[in-house]
């Protein structure tokens, strides 16, 4: 009991409550999403509004600052000793089930209407885009539908990673060392640059008018986020990886080396 502790500390969390962490997880998320987003709104009308420049509000302003940052120190922290195997699981499942959900219905929607012209599509696969060319009645009922699930199933998380970037490259500046920070920074331009070809080429091809449409160039663009992009996916994400090219390795060793013997 009296033997001297090293400087290494282990936070305990809610590691005792096995699967109820999921449960947890589902209610701090939120939690703090709203916290934080009510205390910015809060903030922002009273630096926005004149009529509220009173000692009140301003301790008010205070209140909501001292909280944001309060609940940033904590509850992150938090959620990450929460995000056990399962709730990854429920998260990928999650973004398979909303994938698969919305290009079903786009593309139930989209067929229960009637096509009238030529039945060619100048494309290398079946796109919507090229669908609603093809189209008898106005198909502005299906783009607006398409747009709303670019909205919240693209932007959204290109936001996401964005910010998530940005909290990233703040820890990097942190770092001690130069060469900390540089081999930081190339991890991450790499990345971010998967990310910049993925979504900017389906922004590109989403979002561009159908007047300024050209076959040749929308195929360009497709080409991309559907082949280019997987493509860098093994190359920057794992062998770029020490800890899988040392993996790589003792596979390789392990198995060949054994079967030499």
């Amino acid at each position: 009991e009296n033997q001297t502790v090293s400087g290494v500390f282990i936070l305990v969390g809610f590691s005792y409550l096995g699967e109820l962490q999921i449960l947890l997880y589902l209610v701090f998320l939120p939690s703090y999403l709203f916290a934080l987003m009510g205390n910015l709104i809060i903030t922002l009308l009273i630096k926005l509004n004149p009529s509220l420049h009173t000692p009140m509000y301003f301790f008010l302003v205070n209140l909501s600052v001292s909280g944001i940052c309060f609940i940033t120190s904590v509850i992150p922290q938090l959620l990450v000793h929460l995000l056990v195997e399962e709730v990854c699981a429920w998260l990928a499942g999650a973004s398979w089930l909303i994938g698969i959900l919305s290009a079903g219905a786009q593309t139930t929607q989209l067929f229960s209407l009637p096509f009238c012209g030529s039945h060619r599509i100048h494309h290398y696969f079946c796109t919507a885009q090229g669908l609603h060319k093809m189209l008898c009645s106005n198909p502005w009922k299906n783009m607006i539908f398409s747009f709303v699930v670019l909205v919240l199933f693209v932007m959204g998380p290109f936001l996401l990673i964005l910010l998530s970037y940005v909290c990233i490259i703040s820890t990097i500046l942190k770092l001690s060392t130069v060469e900390g920070r540089r081999k930081a920074f190339s991890t991450c331009s790499s990345h971010l640059t998967v990310v910049a070809l993925l979504y900017g080429s389906a922004f590109v091809s989403h979002l561009k008018p159908a007047s300024s449409s050209n076959p040749e160039h929308d195929q360009l663009s497709f080409l991309v986020y559907t082949v280019v992009t997987p493509v860098l996916n093994p190359i920057i994400y794992t062998l770029r990886n020490k800890e899988v090219k040392a993996a790589f390795r003792n596979t390789v060793d392990t198995r060949f080396g054994s079967e030499s013997v």
